[in-house]
């Protein structure tokens, strides 16, 4: 018997289905976007509902009954590709998830992190959290009522980790971080007994205009189209992605410290790279999709760490630099730079943390959300767990609530789940940077010559063409050769600090 609709034209109908959601999507991560970048403040009303307004509507198209039909008459079709088969299997388990939500809870979220972004926007100004409590405090009722609506085995944390690293669970997080901790803290002991490197220089007065020049030079460099991108000011850097040929990044400046626009600019870049490496054609569809957020900060992590703060990479660029800031760095070795740029002591800011003790702002962070969705903490009782949190594991005092609990913005966006990528992301990169070294023999020297097109093209071919078609396991095992091997994070910094600090 003939079929009226053979599998192609049904999967055109279903990719039709799936780019036009995802026009919509993208206008509202436009209008996110806009929000966090020029949007006027009085707008902040309007605003809210008009993502609310689309949220909901591409939450409709995601549970479409057309959607669902499209899906079961493709679920075992003979006539489509591997590529085609997974997209229709990643699609459908998303439907079952989406389906989950109701039109009314999907609408009250928007509007509420809407409501609790500009709060904290308010609250970091003022150096009061409690401008922020209570927006925070409905943000956190609704994401322990999505790990209901949502379903968990052992602990709710679980449902809303699923949502950034597929798989992830808080049974896996915690041996990952009991099994790091001690090594990290004796790595910081040892450095301890050490004489401490200076970075003072990065502490001096950087003209504004002359950072963001120098900091547009080092994106461009490493690779990033400015065709098909841009780079703004913002509170928080952040990437976000409309399609790859327009993606966009953000940094911050602040004239007496060199670090903060500097490894935002190269971390955003790190994502950015990710995004318009995604295939062009798979729009809309898992297979252009980015694999997890695990995998999207190993790409920024790897930029940011592994090339950013190398002594190769500062071989080629510190002449320019010193160049553009002679009255600060005419006096300063390159040797001494890079000492100071790679700098491990206990620090207030997690973006500005070096790569040692960045994982205990990480783990904080996890401790602190596992409380508040399991209920054992109350969120006007978080600044104080805070505070007592830095004081235990890093040894420091917070002066107030701006470089305390307020310092982040993802908790303004519901991201709760997402911290804990930043350490699985850095593992990761520390893994394929190694792989990427043995493949390519003379990567080393291209970076010392200003060349990272070699490891882009590398990272390219391994990671950003395969979209989601593979979990971060699969990606990680297909493009290094194993699963996740913490052990190659730790090689690489004990390896690079013991030769910084000569212990």
């Amino acid at each position: 018997m003939l079929k009226i609709h053979s599998d192609k034209e049904q999967y055109a109908a279903y990719r039709e289905h799936m780019t036009r959601l995802a026009d919509i999507r993208n206008a509202l991560a436009l209008m996110q976007w806009d929000q966090e970048t020029y949007m006027p403040a009085k707008g902040a009303g309007f605003r809210a509902q008009q993502i609310a307004t689309l949220s909901e509507l591409a939450h409709s198209m995601a549970t479409s009954e057309k959607l669902e039909g499209l899906l079961k008459s493709l679920k075992d079709a003979p006539g489509l590709s591997e590529t085609e088969r997974k997209n229709i299997t990643l699609n459908a388990a998303d439907f079952e998830k989406q389906k989950k939500y109701s039109a009314a809870f999907v609408r009250k979220m928007s509007e509420t992190i809407s409501r609790s972004f500009n709060a904290w926007i308010a609250a970091k100004r003022e150096n009061r959290f409690s401008l922020f409590e209570k927006d925070l405090d409905e943000l956190i009722l609704l994401k322990k009522e999505e790990t209901a609506i949502v379903g968990f085995t052992d602990h709710p944390y679980d449902a809303l980790l699923d949502e950034f690293e597929k798989g992830c669970t808080v049974k896996l997080l915690d041996k990952i971080f009991h099994d790091l901790k001690p090594r990290l803290q004796e790595l910081i002991e040892l450095i301890g007994q050490t004489k401490q490197v200076d970075n003072s220089f990065l502490l001096k007065k950087y003209d504004k205009q002359k950072q963001w020049d120098f900091g547009m030079k080092i994106i461009r460099d490493l690779g990033f189209d400015f065709e098909a991108g841009r780079q703004d000011l913002s509170a928080h850097p952040f990437t976000t992605s409309f399609n790859k040929n327009d993606v966009r990044i953000t940094t911050r400046i602040q004239e007496n410290d060199f670090n903060n626009m500097t490894w935002s600019c190269i971390h955003e870049t790190g994502h950015a790279l990710y995004e318009q490496g995604l295939p062009e054609s798979e729009y809309g569809l898992p297979s252009g999709e980015f694999a997890s957020l695990g995998v999207h900060e190993s790409q920024s992590r790897l930029w940011e760490n592994h090339v950013g703060r190398s002594a190769g990479f500062w071989k080629f660029h510190y002449p320019a630099l010193v160049v553009q800031f002679p009255e600060v760095l005419h006096q300063i070795s390159r040797e001494a730079f890079y000492a100071g740029i790679n700098m491990v002591k206990p620090s207030l800011i997690r973006t500005e943390a070096d790569e040692v003790t960045y994982h205990f702002h990480v783990m904080i962070r996890y401790e602190i959300e596992k409380m508040l969705i399991a209920g054992e903490l109350k969120t006007a009782d978080i600044p104080v767990c805070w505070n007592e949190q830095y004081q235990k594991y890093l040894g420091i005092a917070v002066p107030g609530d701006q470089q305390g609990c307020l310092q982040d913005v993802h908790w303004s966006h519901g991201s709760f789940g997402y911290f804990p990528t930043y350490s699985l992301g850095s593992f990761y990169a520390a893994q394929l940077y190694c792989k990427a070294q043995k493949d390519l023999p003379e990567m080393e020297r291209e970076i010392e010559s200003g060349q990272t097109s070699g490891l882009l093209q590398w990272l390219r071919q391994r990671v950003h063409a395969h979209g989601r078609t593979y979990t971060s396991e699969e990606l990680c095992e297909k493009a290094t050769g194993e699963t996740l091997n913490v052990q190659y994070f730790l090689d690489y910094i004990l390896d690079k600090y013991r030769k910084i600090y000569q212990f």
